[in-house]
């Protein structure tokens, strides 16, 4: 939901078409960085009335921890500073980071940098309670991420373990060639997300799929059931107890009017009350 208007707007978007959990950027994601909320905004975010069950924010799409350029390297480890500074004011539980692209150094050198710029912000912010979601990536480009492997070795290299989580994509998995698109695909992925990050690192799940092809390594959402992945894995999702407990949150194409999410919505939760989705 954008916060356009001021962060408690995110919230009133979300209650107006009945979401439980929303997602929200802590300012502009297409600018580095912003000034700081007023007194009267954070005041009217935290004094909201029938607020949504579970805000999360998402890092701006500029931020690259694995980059190359010096910097550039450092303009983001001061955006993502202050974005997670900016997430306690408004008392969000972590924030979903897209882990960073190596820009042709190689992914062994890019995961270094990565870890190395991510405890540098943590150890800057010592009393911040925010934690980051790495996200899977569809791996586009030089993009690191999108594989288990990469995201389980920025967490197990990490000095700040505890301040760290995962967020799992349907789309950028679909993408990045884990096939989700049966029943017996995703759980075999869920399996192996167990065994190589574990599931108590699972802190949300986005529901998109997917405009491009399984193995494509783009990155392009389309509605529920209207991709190349079908309903399979949002069925499973949506009807197994084990993720009842984990926000799902869209980032499928949608206008102001808010219309598209409500189809979505609707069609996720009819899954959810369906007996057999096959």
């Amino acid at each position: 939901m954008s916060i356009g208007g001021g962060p408690a707007k995110a919230l009133e978007r979300g209650r107006s078409i009945g979401c439980r959990a929303i997602q929200i950027f802590v300012k502009n994601n297409m600018q580095w960085f912003a000034k700081p909320f007023a007194e009267t905004e954070l005041a009217a975010y935290h004094d909201f009335p029938d607020r949504p069950k579970l805000v999360f924010g998402h890092t701006s799409y500029l931020i690259n921890p694995g980059a190359k350029n010096p910097e550039f390297r450092e303009k983001s480890i001061r955006a993502l500073s202050e974005e997670l500074s900016r997430a306690d004011q408004l008392g969000l539980p972590f924030l979903v980071l897209h882990p960073g692209a190596h820009m042709g150094d190689g992914e062994e050198t890019g995961l270094s940098r990565i870890v190395s710029s991510l405890d540098e912000v943590f150890a800057a912010l010592p009393r911040g309670k925010c934690r980051i979601a790495l996200e899977i990536t569809a791996g586009q480009g030089t993009c690191l991420g999108h594989t288990f492997e990469h995201l389980a070795t920025i967490i197990e290299r990490s000095k700040f373990q505890d301040r760290l989580t995962t967020c799992l994509d349907t789309a950028h998995l679909f993408a990045a060639g884990f096939d989700i698109s049966t029943a017996n695909g995703f759980w075999d992925t869920v399996k192996r997300f167990d065994r190589i990050i574990g599931r108590d690192r699972l802190a949300a799940w986005h529901l998109n799929d997917s405009k491009t092809a399984f193995g494509s390594r783009v990155d392009r959402h389309e509605h529920i059931g209207k991709g190349k992945i079908g309903l399979a894995p949002f069925c499973e999702i949506m009807r197994s107890a084990e993720f009842s407990a984990i926000p799902k949150v869209l980032e499928t194409p949608k206008k102001e009017d808010l219309k598209d999410d409500v189809v979505n919505l609707k069609v996720l939760r009819d899954l959810a009350c369906q007996h057999d989705c096959s």
